[in-house]
């Protein structure tokens, strides 16, 4: 009975193609954004919290100032003491490493080739705190740090516009006027989270950096690790507590620095991704309403036209459910086919924006099955109402009907 009932819907379908193709065109589109945008969401999200990942991750970033910037119209906060660094290391439970920065800008030269750049000045713990991988050489000795020799290790970006394809280990380089021994070179890390690139820069011990280009022992930022073992929340809390007696910070005062958890970062902003795409989902599923509209609209004029096919069908043993099942049948088969071609232009459409938005490509069978379903669930509903009207003709009416 349902074979039969299927096979005479696929040959009502067939019989107005044209038709049966705008009538489910709203589905289509429908399933098909809805499957891109929760698709490139998830995408999106994976990408920021890779991104984030490499950061570090339980790592807290200090920097002066209540925020990114300085934050109102007041003088600006003193930045961080090498002491403050090590009161840090040396005090707080829980901290598996700190690395101090201190950053300038600078034009990088080697043979006629040029590269403006940054100039990161740290020690080894800024490795430990964020791992970064060598792709050739070593990392700064303790004898280099100490003596702040003119040492540098270079990301891909540097070497890639410099030496092209020569061996950079045990050149020599200027960069903001100082001759410097290239000692490594970076693996590529890419775009940070926030856009930059993270491969164009320069690693230098940071009393190189201090004494030669920035002029003074100021550090900009701290980076702390966190053991696994123990909460972000209490050793941020305790770096708190130091901090603001370190500066002097009493009563009521507001911290004249900020501790920012890359964790909650990542977290926050993988929220905001998430929302976003839940509202052009929301969106982009108005088209499947309007796509069971259609459907119902369709079938209503389907009915209209075969009111003596109908009757006749009553008239000679049929029994109103076997009709309703007939146009209920045609409208699930209907949606069925609109939600597939949506499934194939949806994929379609997630692999280029992928590509375009170098996104990493992402086959989500969760979403897709559930997109199928709704739109079966959509013929179901909207194509009920115009079955039920066609299973409750009367079959004399029907027949009369030109």
């Amino acid at each position: 009975m349902l074979g039969t009932t299927f096979i005479l819907a696929i040959r009502s379908i067939r019989r107005h193609l044209l038709r049966s193709f705008l009538t489910v065109l709203g589905i289509v589109i429908g399933v098909a954004a809805v499957v891109a945008m929760v698709t490139l969401g998830k995408a999106t999200t994976l990408q920021v919290q890779k991104s984030i990942a490499s950061l570090g991750t339980n790592v807290l970033q200090i920097r002066p100032g209540q925020g990114f910037g300085r934050g109102g119209g007041g003088p600006r906060p003193p930045d961080f003491d090498p002491r403050d660094v090590d009161a840090i290391g040396k005090q707080i439970t829980g901290v598996t490493a700190v690395a101090p920065q201190a950053q300038s800008t600078g034009t990088a030269i080697y043979e006629g080739a040029n590269w403006s750049t940054t100039v990161n000045g740290t020690t080894n713990g800024y490795f430990e705190v964020q791992p970064w991988p060598l792709s050739s050489g070593r990392y700064f000795t303790p004898a280099e740090e100490s003596a702040g020799k003119a040492v540098c290790i270079i990301g891909s970006t540097v070497y890639t516009n410099l030496y092209k394809t020569k061996d950079a280990l045990g050149t020599r380089m200027r960069i903001a006027g100082i001759s410097c021994d290239v000692i490594g070179v970076l693996t590529t890390k890419g775009q940070s989270g926030f856009g930059g690139d993270q491969d164009d820069v320069v690693i230098m011990p940071i009393k190189a950096v201090q004494r030669r280009m920035t002029g003074n022992t100021d550090v900009r930022l701290i980076l702390v690790g966190v053991d696994q073992a123990y909460s972000t929340a209490q050793v941020q809390a305790s770096i708190t507590d130091l901090l603001r007696e370190r500066r002097h910070i009493t009563g009521g005062k507001e911290d004249d620095f900020n501790i920012f958890d890359t964790k909650q970062i990542s977290d926050t902003l993988s929220s905001t991704t998430t929302l976003l795409t839940n509202i052009v989902t929301a969106v982009a599923g108005i088209s499947l309403v309007v796509g069971g509209i259609g459907i119902m609209n369709i079938m209503l004029v389907s009915v209209t036209e075969r009111t003596r096919e109908i009757g006749i069908r009553l008239a000679i043993g049929a029994v109103a459910n076997e009709v309703l099942m007939q146009f209920l049948v045609e409208a699930v088969v209907l949606s069925c086919l609109g939600g597939l071609i949506g499934l194939l232009l949806g994929q379609v459409a997630v692999i280029l924006l992928s590509v375009l938005g170098q996104l990493p490509f992402i086959f989500d069978v969760q979403i897709n099955v559930i997109a199928f379903l709704i739109s079966g669930a959509i013929g179901v509903v909207f194509g009920f109402f115009p079955a039920r009207r066609a299973a409750s003709l009367n079959p004399i009416d029907a027949l009369r009907h030109e």
